[in-house]
């Protein structure tokens, strides 16, 4: 916490350099947060950015009443979520009703090469969840956050988060059983 208090002393005086090392410490958890909640890559990209401008623009706000990484996961959640809902107001699609129904079979050699890696089948899977359950399990399981700082980072109760959590592995499961059944009977 000293070296990010002084980190941020340094951006508030205008040390480019400082701020550098607040974007190499942290354009993952930004970048995973957002993907989280806007599934394409560019509009993420833009999301990531003005992110950064916001970070920057209000560092000095910051009340060391949290953690660090919780105020920036916060800006970041709001800030994609804005951005999803001016998106969407452009869009008349919301999430398919029934996206456990989704077939992930593709004739596609692209496709069938991404499911080999069991990290990008399981992204795609993931892709396929509502954004709050996407946000909640990027945060847990890839950040790495407890459900107090994904509860103060979303605004959610903890009781919601932990629910959300629960649903988003049921889910899941629910998706990858079939899968990982077909799979062992084939061998």
């Amino acid at each position: 916490m000293d070296e990010e208090k002084k980190i941020i002393v340094r951006i508030i005086k205008g040390d480019p350099k400082a701020f550098s090392l607040l974007v190499d410490k942290y354009q993952n958890l930004i970048f995973h947060i957002t993907k989280g909640i806007v599934p394409e890559q560019m509009d993420a990209e833009d999301v990531c950015q003005e992110v950064f401008v916001k970070i920057y623009k209000s560092i000095g706000t910051f009340k060391y009443q949290s953690k660090l990484s919780t105020w920036i996961a916060r800006i970041t959640y709001f800030t994609a979520l804005n951005y999803l809902k001016k998106s969407k107001r452009n869009a008349t699609e919301d999430y398919p009703e029934d996206f456990l129904d989704l077939e992930t079979d593709q004739d596609d050699p692209q496709e069938l090469l991404i499911k080999k890696s069991t990290s990008a089948y399981i992204n795609t899977l993931i892709g396929q969840l509502p954004e709050n359950y996407r946000v909640v399990l990027t945060l847990y399981h890839l950040e790495e956050f407890s459900i107090e700082e994904i509860s103060e980072t979303t605004g959610m109760p903890e009781g919601t988060v932990k629910n959300y959590l629960f649903r988003a592995r049921k889910l899941l499961k629910d998706i990858i059983a079939p899968h990982l059944k077909k799979d062992y009977e084939e061998r």
